[in-house]
């Protein structure tokens, strides 16, 4: 086995301590959000910002997956209507879309009146 010179081992040393930070940074594919962890999120999120404590109990909601990209979870929320939350049983109206993005974990509101995506802003949605 030919043992490789100082020369080449302290470049190879050299690159690998140079080049560390940035692949950490960067981040495997594998940190990234699933449906499940994603839809977590939003829920623990809407329920500590108490988003709709004043509108619709949490019992009364359930989350539908509308769409899966590579960046991002879209969940359209909507209200359940059985016996105890009331309602017509044959509807199920959405209050609410969200989108939760698989890198970051950022979410994003589609603000109904102009049909845009917004930065979170639990002050925002509860006034809708």
């Amino acid at each position: 086995m030919m043992s490789q010179s100082p020369r080449r081992v302290m470049a190879t040393v050299i690159a690998i301590v140079l080049l560390a930070p940035m692949i950490v940074q960067a981040g495997p594919a594998s940190h990234r959000l699933s449906e499940d962890a994603a839809l977590s999120l939003l829920l623990r999120t809407l329920k500590h910002d108490r988003v709709y404590a004043h509108r619709i109990s949490l019992d009364c909601i359930s989350f539908v997956t509308e769409e899966k990209t590579d960046t991002y979870f879209q969940f359209v929320l909507r209200e359940n209507h059985t016996a105890p939350c009331g309602g017509d049983p044959e509807t199920s109206p959405v209050v609410d879309r969200y989108r939760i993005y698989r890198a970051s974990g950022k979410i994003e509101w589609l603000e109904p009146a102009e049909n845009n995506w917004q930065r979170y802003n639990p002050e925002q949605i509860k006034k809708g």
